[in-house]
C-alpha cells in the first residue's frame, strides 16, 4: 500500500513565499528558501514551489530559485509556473526539481503531456488542476468545470473529463486545487477530489481548503486521495509537519512516513 503524502506548497513571487484567498489578497511569509529548509526538517514527505509570477511576466521559471531550492531540501519536489515546453520542463529537472507541474499549458497544448512523459517518464509529470463546482449538466457531468491561467479563463473541460485524457497521455499524478476552497480553511472539496480520485490510476493530490487535523483526515479517507496538499496550516497557523503527522498516526489507521 502506498503511503499517504503530506506536501506542503509554496506560492513564490521574487523569491518570498506569499499566500492569499482564492487567488486574491495574499500576505508574505517568509523567504522561499529558508521555509523549504524547515518544512524538510520537519517531516514533509513533498514540497511544490509554483513561481506564480512566471506566467504573467512571461518568463521561464526562475532556475536559479530551483538549483538553491535542490541544495537544501532533501525530499522529492515540484517546480510549476513558467513551464511553456518540454525544454523549460528539462531545464527544471536538469536545476533539481523531481517533478513539473503543467497547468495551462496541458489544456492548451495537450501533447506536452506525451512528449513529457516519453521524455523524462511520467513520474516526471503532474497536472494541475483548478476545478470549481459549476453544477451537474451535459456539457460538465460531473458538476466540475475546469479553470487555467490563475482562474482567470475557463475551459470546456469536464474536471473529470479531462484527468482521465490527461493520463491517458501520460500525467503521471494530478494535483486537483480547488477554486471554491482555495486558501478558505473549511475544508478540502471533497467531492470532486473523490470523483477524480476514483476515475483515474494515478495518485491524486487533494489541494485548497485544508485547516484542520480532520480536513486532512477527510481527505485521505473521504476524498480517496493519494497525498495532501497544505500551506495556511504551516505557513500561518503554528501547525508543524511533523505534528500534523503525529496527530495522524495518532488518530487513524493510515499508512504514513513518520519522522520521529
Amino acid at each position: 500500500m502506498l503511503l499517504k503524502r503530506l506536501i506542503v506548497c509554496l506560492d513564490v513571487r521574487n523569491r518570498r513565499v506569499t499566500k492569499g484567498v482564492k487567488f486574491k489578497d495574499n500576505v508574505d511569509v517568509g523567504d522561499v528558501i529558508a521555509l523549504a529548509d524547515q518544512y524538510c526538517k520537519q517531516g514533509a514527505d513533498e514540497l511544490v514551489f509554483y513561481d506564480i509570477t512566471a506566467s504573467a511576466e512571461h518568463r521561464p521559471i526562475d532556475i536559479e530559485m530551483v538549483a538553491d531550492a535542490a541544495k537544501r531540501v532533501f525530499i522529492p519536489f515540484c517546480v510549476g509556473g513558467g513551464i511553456r515546453s518540454a525544454v523549460d520542463m528539462r531545464n527544471a529537472l536538469l536545476a533539481g526539481a523531481d517533478k513539473v507541474s503543467l497547468n495551462s499549458l496541458a489544456v492548451e497544448n495537450p501533447s506536452i503531456l506525451t512528449t513529457s512523459a516519453n521524455a523524462f517518464g511520467s513520474q516526471c509529470v503532474v497536472l494541475g488542476m483548478d476545478a470549481k463546482r459549476v453544477g451537474v449538466s451535459r456539457e460538465f457531468p460531473s458538476g466540475y468545470q475546469v479553470f487555467i491561467q490563475g482562474y482567470r479563463k475557463p475551459t470546456q473541460w469536464d474536471a473529470v473529463a479531462w484527468a482521465q485524457y490527461a493520463v491517458s497521455l501520460g500525467a503521471g499524478e494530478i494535483c486537483l486545487n480547488a477554486i471554491d476552497t482555495d486558501g478558505v480553511q473549511n475544508g478540502y472539496e471533497l467531492e470532486i477530489t473523490r470523483k477524480v480520485a476514483d476515475a483515474v490510476s494515478v495518485p491524486v493530490i487533494a489541494s485548497g481548503g485544508a485547516g484542520t487535523i480532520d480536513h486532512i483526515i477527510d481527505a485521505f479517507e473521504k476524498g480517496h486521495a493519494d497525498a495532501a496538499l497544505v500551506a495556511s496550516m504551516v505557513h500561518l497557523d503554528g501547525y508543524t509537519c511533523d505534528g500534523i503527522k503525529a496527530e495522524l498516526a495518532k488518530r487513524t489507521t493510515l499508512p504514513l512516513r513518520l519522522t520521529h
